[in-house]
């Protein structure tokens, strides 16, 4: 009897890690890189890692180019190919069902749990100024480094 409840011990003490590790592995932040993302995407602001967003979204973005956020980021047809095959490449994977995919990595559900300790003032920061602004906080934001424990808020 004390086996069967060492036993039934060990696997509610099993489950909730399982899970646990299962949710960190989903978590993770994958580092691929090219050169043309690297130089196209990067010359305006930081060049998210794919995997931040799914398939559906990245090719949205693609598709608008012309109207990026408010600004024309229109780039060659063979270079945007090249690009939109590797963002779907190395894209995350999708996160349930929903009309219309999200173009702002901000607004993932992954993204609001990842930031929900971070204060209104920290958004507001004039260092910060925006949530799309990771190289404020993620001093390895640039080497495609999201550690949690590598974070630096401005004062």
């Amino acid at each position: 009897m004390k086996l069967a409840k060492r036993i039934v011990a060990l696997v509610l003490t099993a489950i909730p890690l399982a899970l646990s590790v299962d949710a960190m592995a989903d978590m993770r932040i994958t580092s691929a890189s090219n050169p043309s993302w690297k130089a196209e995407c990067g010359s305006c602001h930081l060049a998210y890692p794919p995997s931040l967003l799914p398939a559906d979204s990245w090719r949205a973005v693609m598709a608008g180019l012309d109207k990026h956020f408010g600004v024309d980021a229109s780039i060659d047809a063979k270079t945007a190919a090249e690009i939109g095959a590797f963002l779907e490449k190395n894209a995350g994977r999708s996160r349930g069902n929903t009309a219309k995919p999200n173009l702002r990595i901000s607004e993932t559900a992954w993204f609001k749990h990842e930031h929900d300790e971070v204060g209104a003032a920290v958004w507001r920061s004039p260092k910060v100024k925006t949530p799309s602004n990771c190289a404020a906080c993620h001093r390895g934001a640039e080497q495609g480094n999201f550690d949690e424990h590598d974070i630096r808020l401005p004062r």
